[in-house]
């Protein structure tokens, strides 16, 4: 079935993703007049958790009860790039993320989309690394925490950039080690 609850989680996250930028970037916009920054910087940051949320379920589920399409294959990475790319450039935007921290984290994601594509071209699969999955724990805090404009943020949001390098070294050199095979 290519509708299951994992791929609707993906296209859950896929939806809240512009939802959620709209949010950190448009609060001029007359729909919000009359409501303060802190309680959109709130809900920004509540429709982020849950589409985090989101994205751990559909993996685990997909596994869990044998529900791994192509299609979930092809959503869950654009769910997550979306997502992380919404909140990294409005963030951005709004000057709570560095620029040059946000560059290196995004050029990293391509990069590494770039090679996993690559990759399966070639018949191989790079999965995930536990880097990859400690680094994107470390980008939603970072995010989190910037969202909500709290102490730390900037130190979170540089932790993540080291941790997203690392983890995209790793991928290069699982990618290396697979086509050297």
């Amino acid at each position: 079935m290519i509708l299951n609850l994992p791929n609707l989680l993906a296209i859950t996250r896929i939806l809240l993703a512009p939802l959620m930028l709209w949010l950190i970037v448009d609060r001029d916009n007359i729909i919000f007049n009359g409501i303060h920054v802190s309680w959109l910087d709130y809900s920004a940051a509540l429709v982020f958790v849950i589409a985090s949320v989101t994205d751990g379920f559909d993996g685990f589920i997909a596994r869990a009860w044998n529900q791994q399409t192509t299609l979930g294959a092809i959503l869950d990475p654009l769910a997550d790039k979306m997502l992380m790319l919404g909140a990294f450039l409005g963030l951005m935007m709004i000057d709570r993320a560095n620029v040059w921290a946000v560059y290196l984290i995004l050029t990293r994601e391509f990069f590494i989309t770039g090679i996993r594509v690559a990759a399966a071209s070639k018949g191989l699969n790079i999965k995930a690394s536990v880097w990859g999955k400690i680094k994107t724990l470390i980008q939603m805090f970072a995010i989190g925490f910037a969202t909500m404009d709290w102490v730390y943020s900037e130190l979170l949001l540089w932790s993540a950039v080291a941790m997203t390098l690392y983890s995209g070294f790793e991928y290069i050199m699982e990618y290396s080690r697979k086509i050297g095979k």
